[in-house]
């Protein structure tokens, strides 16, 4: 019984193939994967002498060969190909181990060039891994050093690994290869600017109980590669398993949080901010966002961007919500939120990047594809068309309210004061609609007067005009780009609003 053993990946080899030559195999590898067994004591047949051809041209080639591939390929239960093997001195092959060149680790190093790349562009190992796969009937394709106890431990018991697992094993292989391929493609696709094609690659995280209903499946994938605020990397460190709906409100409730780098803290239902504040410190911010909105928070989820305190676990206790999020916890915390058994804890990386984040999202026979909005405008007294200009203290709340709108479902509307919102008013088919909702939530938690709207649209009428002003808004931030922005403006003046138009709208459908 022979084996081919040519490996990148290298942990766990020695104790592997020792194993097969305690079970009698003889041994055959390559370059760097047969220096390292000969200096652990392991007796090999170089890649050379089976071909009988020396490497050439740098090791770019040295396993595509007859001898090679003919002894993988080979139907053991089709006489003329082994009459083909005998004729000319062909030995099979039964089983290849095989991981291929570190593409990836290459390419993600900084100052990488293309002829870095290139010369990490794996010929003959892909070659014998898809030869194996596709003769898994009767050869063993080790691509994954997670398989080695398996394949020992089946060989040791039976000498010979079983049909379901070399079935398996090439179903690995040829993901292996996809994988690989597709990374290759991607890289080159860039470097010659054609993007015709679109490769994703996710891993399976956790199967999921259910979608957004019961009757719904559902998975969660995710990306190879960690990033910041993501629930894809983050640690749970208590609680029930992750829904479906916990993932998209989580999700939401990080991008908001990524907007903020002073102390903030925004409760969020539904995808929805409905009570968002920033403090001088995060127990500030945590009091204001959930004075925002007391009902709404219920079975919701709270998010801040500073360590969660043990004062701001207890205000947390007695509420119920399904998620916490932070960046961590002092261990006082985490030993109050520890007595709500089914609350999540989540600890959730939130590193600042200026790096744009791509976002998928799926449509019935298709895929969209965009940057995530990560913009941020600062708000500033030059962005006013009104007569009545802007005091600190209000742009101080523009600024805020213009952040918080951005995250909330189009038609959108934020009514904030003293940095903290006071009313939310989220996907309407009109927006005087969702203004109305927002400030009758204003309203009914007394607040009637210095208040500031935003909306992340523009306004097509005059009338969300006159029905701020009846409310006690005193400033509009908008983005402006209406073919009847005078009429906002002139009944803004009319009114003695203060009006700011920032030129950029934030739509979130």
């Amino acid at each position: 019984m022979r084996a081919l053993v040519s490996v990148s990946d290298k942990s766990g080899l020695v104790p592997f193939v020792k194993g097969l030559v305690d079970l009698g195999w003889e041994i055959i590898a390559t370059g760097g994967t047969q220096k390292l067994l000969e200096s652990e004591g392991v007796k090999t047949i170089g890649i050379s002498e089976v071909t009988g051809f020396p490497e050439i041209c740098d090791g770019r080639v040295k396993t595509l060969h007859p001898k090679v591939h003919g002894g993988i390929l080979a139907r053991r239960d089709v006489p003329e190909h082994m009459a083909t093997l005998k004729e000319n001195g062909i030995q099979t092959i039964e089983l290849v181990c095989v991981n291929l060149y570190p593409f990836r680790q290459t390419i993600a190093k900084e100052g990488v060039t293309m002829e870095d790349a290139i010369e990490n562009i794996d010929i003959g190992g892909p070659s014998m891994v898809r030869s194996a796969a596709k003769n898994w009937k009767d050869v063993t394709i080790v691509c994954d050093p997670a398989d080695y106890d398996t394949v020992l431990a089946e060989l040791r018991a039976s000498g010979k690994t079983s049909d379901e697992t070399r079935l398996k094993l090439s179903a690995k292989a040829y993901t292996h290869t996809a994988e690989y391929d597709a990374c290759i493609a991607t890289y080159m696709r860039k470097a010659a600017d054609l993007n015709e094609k679109l490769f994703l690659e996710y891993d399976l995280k956790q199967p999921l109980r259910y979608g957004e209903n019961p009757h719904q499946s559902a998975k969660f994938y995710a990306a190879l590669e960690p990033a910041p605020f993501s629930l894809a990397f983050a640690k749970q460190i208590q609680g029930k398993e992750l829904s479906y709906n916990n993932i998209q409100d989580a999700n939401a409730a990080l991008n908001v949080l990524r907007d903020f780098e002073e102390p903030f803290c925004v409760a969020l239902k539904h995808m929805n901010p409905c009570g968002a504040a920033v403090g001088k410190t995060i127990e500030e911010a945590w009091n204001a966002a959930y004075e925002a909105d007391k009902v709404s928070i219920y079975g919701g989820i709270v998010g801040v961007n500073r360590e969660l305190t043990a004062e701001v676990a207890l205000g947390m206790k007695p509420i119920f919500l399904e998620i916490v999020i932070a960046p961590s916890y002092t261990p006082e915390a985490l030993e109050i939120l520890s007595s709500k058994k089914n609350l999540r804890v989540m600890q959730v990386d939130m590193t600042r990047s200026d790096a744009p984040v791509a976002q998928y999202i799926s449509v019935n026979g298709g895929l969209l594809s965009q940057q995530l909005d990560t913009a941020i405008e600062q708000v500033t007294a030059e962005m006013c068309v009104t007569k009545v200009k802007p005091s600190a203290v209000q742009l101080a709340d523009a600024n805020f309210g213009w952040k918080i709108v951005k995250h909330v479902k189009s038609n959108a509307i934020a009514v904030v004061r003293d940095n903290h919102t006071i009313g939310i008013g989220a996907g309407q088919t009109n927006r005087v609609g969702s203004a109305q909702i927002a400030l009758e939530e204003a309203k009914r938690a007394g607040f009637t007067e210095g208040l500031v709207l935003a909306s992340d649209g523009f306004l097509p009428f005059d009338d969300t005009v006159s029905m701020a002003a009846k409310y006690g808004v005193s400033l509009i931030v908008q983005p402006g780009g209406s073919i009847r922005d005078e009429d906002a403006i002139r009944k803004a003046d009319e009114l003695g609003i203060c009006m700011l138009f920032t030129g950029v709208r934030h739509f979130k459908h």
